[in-house]
């Protein structure tokens, strides 16, 4: 399947022109595979799925219970509802996961969403605009649609208040229809401001998808309000000093610096990886 997959990516780059527009003779992609469920099936079968059938069944007897205590006369009222109110919420978890998910039985089931070309022989694609590597996208789907999948994208200029409303439609309607969400990303690769290297990227998962993270009550008010009060900062300094790495990283292997001066900065990552901070935040 392998072999398979990466074939149709060659015979995409091919339909793009890629090879010879770069000169190069390989390709550096940062890409989504899909299904997620392609590899993440041990995750649902040994934690979602589990917590989501324990969930419902637990919490509809509980229901059951305080609604017939509720018909003969016990004052339940409250507490059928917060049971019915959690049941709702596991049920909610329970179809969470489900738009990512299809049977994968052969190549033909996998789909590839590139959106970053990083490297090429001779460069790191760092110095070019989100934009450039979007229509790099949109061009290997376009040769080859049965294996890729362009990125739905679109630039906002953020001082136009009515494009901003609009974007944040977008990013709704996207969620509702059961998209995972949105990543903002400055215009530039590489952004820096007053005090140095910006945010490379942001995301902004939809309310269903953060339900798979936190959990099936993580939107309770309760639960809110704790989340709410989480220091984001450590983790911001971590995603900034991993993206310093793998930049650091990619600049060095296309220099064809020794393959140890490479795995350094790999190293590196997989140091910070081991800090105690929240993977969730």
């Amino acid at each position: 399947m392998q072999e398979g997959l990466l074939s149709r990516l060659r015979l995409a780059a091919e339909g793009a022109k890629l090879w010879d527009e770069l000169e190069t003779e390989w390709l550096l992609f940062d890409a989504e595979i899909l299904p997620w469920s392609a590899k993440a099936s041990t995750l649902i079968a040994h934690q979602f799925a589990p917590v989501a059938a324990s969930a419902m069944h637990g919490l509809s007897v509980a229901h059951d219970a305080a609604t017939r205590a509720l018909k003969r006369g016990v004052e339940t009222g409250p507490l059928a509802a917060h049971f019915a109110d959690r049941l709702m919420r596991a049920k909610a978890y329970a179809k969470a996961w489900q738009p990512y998910v299809w049977p994968v039985s052969g190549v033909d089931d996998i789909k590839i969403a590139p959106f970053h070309l990083l490297a090429s022989e001779g460069a790191v694609h760092s110095d070019k605009p989100h934009s450039w590597h979007m229509a790099i996208a949109e061009r290997l789907a376009a040769a080859q649609p049965a294996s890729v999948i362009a990125t739905r994208w679109r630039q906002v200029d953020l001082s136009d208040v009515a494009a901003v409303e609009d974007a944040i439609g977008w990013w709704e309607a996207l969620t509702l229809a059961g998209g995972e969400g949105m990543v903002v990303k400055p215009a530039g690769f590489i952004a820096r401001g007053a005090k140095g290297l910006i945010q490379p990227a942001v995301k902004v998962r939809g309310r269903e998808y953060l339900r798979l993270i936190y959990g099936p009550e993580y939107d309770a008010p309760t639960n809110l309000a704790r989340l709410r009060e989480r220091a984001l900062g450590p983790k911001r300094a971590l995603a900034l000093r991993e993206f310093a790495l793998g930049l650091e990283a990619l600049n060095r292997f296309v220099a064809r610096e020794p393959l140890r001066r490479v795995h350094e900065c790999v190293f590196g990552v997989l140091a910070l990886e081991s800090e105690r901070i929240d993977p969730r935040l």
